[in-house]
């Protein structure tokens, strides 16, 4: 896990995003905001299903390991919060490296005080307003977005929102988003020194390779030069 986050240091869910696609792995990815910006979050999915009461937070925690990532199902509500300080708090004890909710948060300030990466949809002073029953598999999966992830996922996190990845293919996924950070820096690199990005992929040979060819994709053209700038 030390070494996924030293690798995940020099790159953004953005790389991971287009390694998903290149690799034809389904992206699922939530416009989600960190409580402090320019955190970044990284580890296994711990899912809770948000009932009104914190202890499936605690039992949660009974299940998880160090370094998992709590995240909870709030159906994606917007009238109450789900979790305050004392969860993320108690979060950070237990050994998670931070909370991710389809929902909103409270106590920002001391959220931040206590340093634990926590993303949301935003924050309102009231906590839960009702209680209902526990679902069934209430900590075996968790609605993210569109999105149900499990046990089986990872989660990353930056201030482009958060991505979710099944976690069999994270070495794969990292290994082509270091690939096309690489390329994408070079092309940065060359642009300032005053070659153009359209120069870099012969955009001039797309439009007349088009011509002969309507159907031809520019990524098929970006694949074809070793250009990367849409994945």
């Amino acid at each position: 896990m030390d070494k996924l986050r030293e690798r995940f240091a020099t790159l953004t869910t953005a790389h991971l995003a287009d390694a998903c696609v290149r690799a034809e792995v389904p992206v699922h990815c939530v416009s989600l905001r960190a409580v402090e910006p320019g955190t970044r979050l990284l580890g296994p999915v711990a899912p809770a299903r948000h009932t009104g009461s914190v202890d499936t937070f605690l039992e949660a925690f009974e299940e998880s390991a160090p370094g998992d990532v709590l995240v909870v199902d709030n159906g994606g509500r917007v009238d109450e919060a789900c979790v305050g300080d004392l969860v993320a708090l108690e979060a950070q004890t237990a050994g998670l490296t931070g909370i991710v909710i389809w929902g909103l948060h409270r106590d920002t300030a001391d959220i931040r005080a206590i340093g634990l990466p926590v993303f949301s949809m935003g924050s309102i002073p009231t906590g839960p307003l009702s209680v209902t029953a526990r679902p069934a598999g209430a900590l075996e999966s968790a609605r993210v977005g569109e999105w149900t992830v499990t046990r089986d996922h990872f989660v990353l996190g930056d201030d482009d929102g958060v991505l979710f990845v099944p976690r069999d293919r994270v070495e794969e996924l990292f290994g082509l988003a270091e690939g096309i950070r690489d390329i994408e820096y070079r092309q940065a690199e060359i642009i300032r020194a005053g070659v153009s990005l359209r120069e870099q992929v012969r955009f001039d040979a797309y439009l007349a390779r088009r011509e002969e060819n309507p159907a031809l994709t520019f990524r098929e053209h970006l694949r074809a030069v070793g250009g990367a700038i849409e994945e």
